[in-house]
């Protein structure tokens, strides 16, 4: 690959870095508990606490793009960067652009 591909790929991971972070902060605000005392009705607080499970499942989504956001970070300079880790063919530019995280193919990614 070469260095204008992998620089414009760097970008990209380095801006969704920024973006998933701004969201693991608004999902951490989200998911704090729901008090007791608040005068809402139980139909309401029973929404509430479905929203709330719903957000800290995609906390977790988040963190683990986060993760593996920080990991391709750190592997961008490598030989075998852009490389499927299974097949080891090559991954689509066009793959490493949407999903920078993308450690597969598409073939091997299904």
């Amino acid at each position: 690959m070469d260095e204008n591909k992998i620089s414009e790929i760097k970008e990209k991971i380095i801006s969704e870095i920024g973006k998933t972070k701004k969201s693991i902060l608004e999902y951490k605000d989200l998911t704090k508990p729901i008090a007791p005392e608040n005068a809402i009705g139980r139909v309401s607080r029973m929404d509430a606490i479905n929203n709330k499970s719903i957000t800290e499942a995609a906390l977790r989504k988040a963190q683990e793009k986060l993760k593996n956001l920080e990991y391709m970070l750190s592997k961008v300079n490598d030989d075998d960067f852009g490389l499927c880790v299974k097949c080891k063919s090559e991954i689509p530019l066009g793959r490493l652009i949407l999903m920078p995280q993308s450690r597969y193919c598409v073939r091997c990614a299904q």
